[in-house]
């Protein structure tokens, strides 16, 4: 009987990958919507504050322990949350697992490097690897050519 829905599955999934049985790019229905990113600090209000300045978008809400930045009050955005005896990645060791990574696209990774440093980035050990002031890496990568220029002179 698990085979059976197994298979199931995996001719739906088959099938939402060529765009028949359901809408192109979407396996099955639709359940839900991604609201925020969330990001667990010690200081979200700091945090948000360096996103808010990297990315060029406004906070939009703020409280002791939770603070959002995204394009209006209306989009979704990356959050940030207080959370005590946060541990930090210990980037390349596996230690403490880097558990996520943002890539940031920039018109010039060369440019950007510096900036982001300014900001209050860390580099780590790889080519265009840095962490925000928690300790969360990012990467800097440059533009593809399918996404529009990003304004301004990063």
């Amino acid at each position: 009987m698990a085979q059976k829905a197994a298979t199931s599955v995996g001719r739906k999934v088959s099938l939402a990958r060529r765009g028949e049985g359901a809408s192109s790019g979407r396996i099955g229905t639709v359940i839900g919507q991604m609201h925020h990113v969330v990001l667990d600090c010690p200081e979200p209000a700091d945090l948000a504050a360096f996103y808010s300045a990297l990315l060029g978008l406004p906070v939009t809400y703020r409280d002791d322990d939770w603070v959002v930045v995204a394009a209006s009050t209306t989009s979704s955005g990356l959050a940030f949350q207080r959370a005590p005896g946060h541990q930090p990645p210990t980037w390349p060791d596996p230690a403490v697992p880097q558990q996520f990574h943002l890539d940031i696209m920039v018109e010039d990774v060369a440019a950007a490097g510096p900036r982001v440093l300014a900001l209050g980035a860390v580099k780590l050990a790889g080519d265009n690897v840095y962490a925000d002031p928690a300790g969360h890496p990012f990467c800097l990568i440059p533009r593809p050519t399918w996404a529009p220029p990003i304004p301004g002179d990063f």
